[in-house]
């Protein structure tokens, strides 16, 4: 399993850099990748949307894919578009 973690801010702002940080995690991957977003402090849209694509592209290489240590504002945020339950699916207790 490799796991990746997170900067205390994913926003637009950072969204190019960790997007790559996202791709190359999925890349070198073996069996499963782990995201642990715990020190996620500052997050917009683009963490969603960063975290939806490292699923899919996990998904697509046929790896499992798990979030440690959802914060309260990520996971409200993922509510409020109405996916949380695909993140909360690959959320793992902490």
């Amino acid at each position: 399993m490799t796991t990746l973690t997170l900067p205390a801010a994913v926003t637009l702002e950072q969204a190019s850099a960790v997007l790559r940080e996202l791709e190359q995690a999925v890349a070198r991957a073996e069996g499963a990748l782990r995201v642990d977003v715990g020190a996620l402090d500052e997050v917009d849209t683009a963490a969603v949307a960063l975290l939806l694509h490292a699923r899919r592209l996990a998904q697509a290489r046929g790896l499992g894919f798990e979030l440690t240590a959802l914060p309260p504002k990520l996971a409200a945020l993922a509510t409020l578009y109405g996916v949380d339950p695909l993140l909360a699916a690959s959320a793992a207790a902490t």
